[in-house]
């Protein structure tokens, strides 16, 4: 892209982006769930410490591969080479595997209540045949192109935007005119109880406030800069933050903890403000069923397109078939999309065995999810503290501080994630079946999957042809930097 057309977009616009890919009214009622009103504290130290600096981090790397359109495989590469570039980028397509899983029962729930009004319960083994046969109508959709579903959900994502502020609003006057809340509102309620369940839902937490890695590709785009984008990026999280922070403390005013379902709960406490305020409460469920059901089927439509398409067509050409990546007149790989369904099946079905509902079904999911959804930050973080300790002299417009304090923030998180991960995977009262076959053996065999592809590929190439594959972009950036540091000498000494 020429210069000339970077720098277009305005502060208030990154804010808005910023705002869309983070933030998601679902994320509150899923921690709300697992740990009450004491989620809102949580939300907004996950905030702090951790979106805030991975913006950031990502911010370099951006800075670091100005003349790309800087990907998560460049960012990767650039400090730890082709093999553990590919290893993330294909994490971040995995992870989009469990991402359906947790997806589609919300669709169906939340299409119960835009058609009937209320949830109809399936069983689990019904609601994963279900999501399977919309999954399949969802890749067919998407193989053909689905170019109006943006405009459609620029709207229902505005709807529930000004849903959650409403709720909000109202809630919030609700309390402070008087009304006692459901589950109170208390010191005791809002300290969070620390234990191996409780490290697991940290993973949530993360995954709720993830999405920097879509919105800080933008650095080279935001009128004034990284400076700029700095500034926004700190800004628009703590707002996110705060929103989550606060949204959390109220969530729980009209409708109790225990009532609340993984599936369909943005409408029980929606219905739970309409019965309070005496609104029709048929016609709230509806409206928010609607919006809910139509934001996340437009949602499902673009993500079984946009990331298949993302991954095989970013990485290097010859790990995998001709075939596989092949585009159709529509740009998405319609092989890929197909395996990527064939895969999504078994997904679908193995949690099932010894779940007894679907809230059982969405807890195993969503906790896979966020396990799985560490990863490619876990990743780009190894990668950045890499970066620091090694090639920290590589020419970049922005540095997080110092590299010292670089190194020691990275290293604070990948502490934190690495302990939220394992215990997410390992979670309490979980079977051990589904850990070992489902949490571990799922991840073993994708990556261990992606690891033997890789070695495949790299046994294609010559030896000068290894060495441009594996070694990172930082290190020959500095060998350039210092070839042309030598010349200059060279120079001055000839002129002397």
């Amino acid at each position: 892209m020429a210069s000339t057309n970077r720098n277009t977009i305005g502060k208030f616009g990154l804010l808005a982006m910023t705002f869309a890919a983070v933030f998601s009214f679902n994320n509150v009622i899923n921690n709300n769930i697992q740990l009450g009103i004491a989620s809102a504290p949580v939300f907004l130290v996950a905030t702090l410490i951790y979106f805030i600096p991975f913006c950031l981090i990502i911010a370099e790397f951006v800075s670091l591969n100005r003349n790309s359109e800087a990907g998560v495989y460049a960012w990767v590469k650039s400090a730890l080479g082709g093999r553990w570039a590919f290893i993330t980028a294909y994490t971040y397509w995995f992870v989009n595997l469990f991402f359906f899983t947790a997806l589609l029962p919300r669709v169906i729930a939340y299409a119960s209540y835009a058609f009937l009004g209320y949830d109809y319960i399936f069983t689990p083994l019904t609601t994963a045949i279900i999501s399977i046969c919309l999954f399949a109508f969802s890749t067919w959709i998407s193989n053909h192109g689905a170019k109006l579903l943006g405009p459609m959900t620029s709207v229902t994502s505005t709807l529930m935007l000004l849903l959650t502020f409403s709720y909000i609003i109202l809630a919030g006057a609700a309390v402070i005119g008087g009304v006692e809340p459901a589950d109170p509102i208390s010191v005791e309620a809002i300290t969070p109880q620390f234990s191996w369940a409780f490290l697991g839902i940290i993973a949530w937490i993360f995954q709720a406030a993830g999405g920097a890695e879509s919105v800080a590709v933008y650095v080279n785009d935001v009128k004034g800069g990284s400076k700029a984008f700095v500034k926004v990026i700190i800004l628009s999280g703590l707002f996110i933050g705060g929103l989550y922070t606060i949204s959390s403390l109220l969530i729980n005013v009209f409708v109790h903890k225990a009532d609340l379902h993984y599936t369909g709960g943005t409408v029980q406490v929606f219905e739970g403000l309409a019965r309070h305020f005496g609104l029709p409460t048929t016609v709230m469920n509806r409206f928010v069923g609607i919006v809910s059901f139509t934001a996340m089927f437009g949602s499902l439509l673009m993500w079984t397109a946009a990331p298949v398409k993302i991954f095989f067509t970013e990485i290097p050409k010859g790990i995998f078939g001709e075939k596989t990546v092949r585009l159709n007149q529509h740009g998405v790989p319609t092989r890929a999309a197909w395996i990527q369904f064939l895969i999504v099946i078994p997904l679908m079905l193995i949690p099932t065995v010894g779940s007894g509902s679907v809230q059982e079904l969405m807890n195993t999911l969503i906790n896979m999810t966020a396990a799985a959804s560490m990863l490619p930050p876990l990743f780009i973080m190894l990668a950045y503290l890499n970066l620091r300790l090694k090639y920290d002299e590589v020419n970049r417009d922005f540095r997080m501080g110092s590299r010292m304090q670089g190194i020691a923030i990275v290293s604070v998180l990948i502490v934190i994630f690495t302990v939220g991960f394992i215990a997410s995977t390992f979670p309490t009262g979980a079977s051990i079946m589904t850990i070992v076959f489902y949490n571990v053996g799922g991840l073993v065999i994708f990556l261990g999957y992606a690891w033997w592809k890789y070695n495949k590929y790299e046994k294609t190439l010559d030896k000068a042809g290894r060495y441009e594959a594996d070694t990172p972009l930082a290190k020959i950036a500095l060998e350039q930097q210092g070839g042309a540091k030598t010349e200059v000498n060279i120079a001055r000494s000839v002129n002397l």
